[in-house]
């Protein structure tokens, strides 16, 4: 009950203040480098010992803001990122994965930082990033999918505060929990053009199962799992409602075959889905990869960009799914 009160009582200030979910209530760009350490020091409290300088390099090429917004009446944190160069890009939604501090954008375990969310942006995109809310300095609590979706739902009209955003072409790209927030997004929305994940959590009760600990985990701090807790996993689990999926955004998977977290059977399972809805998608295997692919960076950036590039930047056309009997059978 406090809860809801508490989030009442966000509702009627953002009311009060004529704010609307989506509207972007801070900017700050981030100039440098040691800029950048003392922004994560002061918002998040993170020890610069595990950032190294090398993992922003593409910063020379793009601007980086860190962001405060409206979701749900929540002042929620994140990050936007573009090139430096004067243009209209198409735009990026980036999920970050993990849950609470584990897995923020910046910290060093993260399988995507600001470091390589910069490389893509200097690719020629506006990229924006939620914290989610409870997390990186915002208000709220973690849900891990649950209400929070909404914080990325409501990067969409936040787009529209950029000068260089063309929001006629929006992709999604999510890692880990990150791809289930994408999922769950994409059958929320028609905004979204292309999407892109990386060992992605397609079904939750299998991957508690062989994980057990994450039981007692999110037994502490997720909503509804200790009432029923079949329900509020596969409510985050797209293998259960891929039918509510659209038919017309190309999905890139990328996974390790190594992955200890989310095991490639899992998400062969989901491929095979895809295939019985004929929605259009290509899976990417990686030998030897682990749950963030580290041991293929290179080739990672280079399938994500050549997505984005061909059916956000290039709009190409949908490939045609439907089985075909050649004359001859």
């Amino acid at each position: 009950m406090k809860k809801y009160f508490a989030i009442l009582l966000c509702c009627l200030a953002q009311l009060a203040y004529g704010q609307q979910d989506g509207d972007l209530i801070s900017q700050t760009k981030i100039k440098d480098f040691q800029e950048l350490l003392t922004y994560i020091r002061a918002t998040e409290g993170r020890d610069s010992v595990y950032l190294k300088p090398e993992r922003f390099h593409y910063f020379e090429e793009v601007d980086v803001f860190g962001i405060t917004y409206w979701s749900d009446g929540l002042r929620i944190k994140g990050f936007m990122l573009q090139p430096k160069e004067e243009g209209i890009y198409p735009c990026i939604i980036y999920n970050r994965g993990g849950s609470l501090d584990y897995g923020t954008l910046t910290h060093h375990v993260s399988s995507i930082g600001l470091g390589e969310l910069a490389r893509l942006a200097s690719a020629g995109y506006v990229i924006v990033a939620s914290q989610y809310r409870g997390n990186g300095g915002g208000e709220g609590h973690e849900e891990y999918g649950g209400a929070d979706i909404r914080d990325v739902l409501n990067l969409i009209p936040l787009l529209t505060h950029s000068t260089t955003a063309d929001t006629s072409r929006i992709g999604m790209f999510g890692w880990s929990r990150g791809g289930a927030m994408t999922f769950q997004t994409l059958k929320r929305t028609n905004k979204i053009k292309v999407a892109a994940v990386g060992g992605a959590g397609t079904d939750y009760l299998a991957i508690a199962k062989n994980t057990p600990f994450l039981d007692k985990y999110w037994a502490e701090w997720v909503p509804g799992y200790a009432e029923n807790r079949t329900a509020t996993l596969q409510q985050r689990s797209v293998i259960h409602w891929v039918d509510q999926l659209p038919r017309n955004v190309p999905m890139l998977l990328l996974q390790g075959n190594l992955d200890w977290k989310v095991k490639a059977n899992l998400v062969l399972e989901l491929a095979l889905e895809f295939e019985r809805y004929l929605i259009p998608y290509r899976l990417v295997m990686f030998d030897k990869g682990k749950h963030a692919i580290k041991e293929h960076r290179e080739e990672v950036f280079e399938q994500l960009t050549r997505w984005f590039n061909r059916y956000l930047r290039d709009r190409e056309s949908l490939p045609d799914v439907h089985y075909k009997r050649s004359p001859s059978n």
